[in-house]
């Protein structure tokens, strides 16, 4: 997943924007010719645009997130990246299982609150 991606993502249940996101892997990519700035958020420094004075761009784009975890501030729903993909499905298209598993195999990096308490699934009430 890019960082620019943040500049686009809402949650899909309540339509917060933007998004909480927390890294766990990325990896170093080659960088376009071309590159496009984001317009609202800044998903590499986790910023509205408007509240940075430098945005690295260049740096932004030369990174693929791997791994991590979106949280949504709004209604306390996470969604997991895994392989470079953000999983953000609805609730009943989510398997238990996996979302508990990504829960247990990255429980040292994800914020109490969605473990404990994160919908729609969490270790807390599994």
């Amino acid at each position: 997943m890019k960082y620019r991606l943040m500049d686009l993502l809402a949650c899909p249940i309540c339509k917060h924007f933007p998004l909480k996101l927390i890294v766990f892997e990325e990896t170093g990519i080659e960088r376009p010719e071309r590159i496009r700035r984001c317009e609202l958020y800044c998903g590499y420094h986790q910023a509205m645009v408007r509240d940075l004075s430098e945005l690295n761009c260049e740096d932004c784009w030369s990174k693929e997130i791997v791994s991590g975890i979106l949280i949504c501030d709004g209604c306390g729903r996470w969604y997991p990246i895994e392989e470079e993909i953000p999983r953000m499905l609805p609730d009943d298209l989510r398997d238990r299982n996996k979302d508990l598993g990504f829960l247990s195999r990255w429980r040292s990096r994800i914020p109490e609150e969605i473990l404990r308490g994160g919908k729609p699934f969490n270790l807390g009430n599994p």
